[in-house]
């Protein structure tokens, strides 16, 4: 009987954005720290809120305010012309969201400017827009289809380029920090990888509100002691803040 063959395959346009990102990713010396935290006030008052922000709103805004306090947050590496760290003046998140291409899932990162200052309902309606809007319609996203079309070389060099020449521009077209989260899947990445500062991940929150959170850091940028006390605040915030925040939804609840 003949031999089953598989079949070559070549690199669909979000394929080839994944192995352009990566390619810098692993470039980065990026170190992972974890902390252990107990959200039960933030998981009771969100259970009663109506309307009920999503996690990754909440997760979003809550390190968006811990950022805006610590400027090392919002530092990146740069190597041209010589290297070098630019700062940020504001937060600006990238969040990978999942979208269907064509017959195939592909991940796209949509762009939040200073979350800590929004509200989490317009943080929320942002990121259903980045699910549910037309690919075409972001901005963003037509970036890294149109990115995706140019040779491999051309591609590297804009990527390149976009990292290390201008702090500014920088920040602008990839973000100062990144959020990528899989928990509402049931699962958790232990070390993302990102061309980023920091990225921030989180796992499943159990019934009595404890929960994994962590952030992957490049040490150039930083150090590990400071990554440490940046979550403690941001468990701090959540516990706050944020709960704060969500007891106004349950007050309109009521009226």
């Amino acid at each position: 009987m003949p031999q089953p063959t598989g079949r070559t395959l070549s690199l669909s346009r979000s394929r080839r954005f994944i192995c352009d990102l990566l390619h810098f990713a692993q470039k980065v010396p990026s170190v992972p720290v974890q902390r252990r935290m107990n959200l039960a006030p933030l998981v009771e008052v969100r259970a009663a809120a109506s309307p009920r922000p999503s996690w990754c709103a909440i997760f979003t805004k809550a390190y968006a305010a811990v950022a805006a306090a610590r400027p090392e947050l919002r530092r990146a590496y740069l190597c041209f012309p010589w290297p070098h760290l630019y700062e940020h003046p504001e937060s600006i998140a990238s969040i990978a969201v999942g979208r269907q291409l064509g017959d195939e899932d592909a991940v796209f990162f949509g762009h939040l400017r200073s979350p800590e200052k929004r509200g989490l309902l317009e943080l929320d309606d942002h990121l259903h827009r980045l699910k549910e809007a037309p690919i075409e319609s972001i901005g963003v996203f037509r970036r890294v289809l149109k990115t995706s079309r140019l040779p491999r070389p051309l591609r590297r060099f804009l990527w390149w380029f976009g990292l290390n020449v201008s702090g500014r521009k920088r920040a602008k077209h990839l973000g100062t920090f990144g959020v990528t989260v899989y928990s509402g899947l049931g699962a958790e990445s232990l070390h993302p990888l990102s061309p980023l500062t920091t990225t921030l991940n989180y796992g499943v929150i159990q019934g009595d509100g404890s929960v994994n959170v962590r952030l992957i850091y490049d040490h150039r940028v930083l150090d590990g002691s400071t990554v440490a006390r940046a979550l403690q605040d941001l468990e701090q915030v959540l516990t706050t803040q944020i709960v704060v925040e969500m007891r106004y939804f349950q007050a309109l609840d009521v009226a």
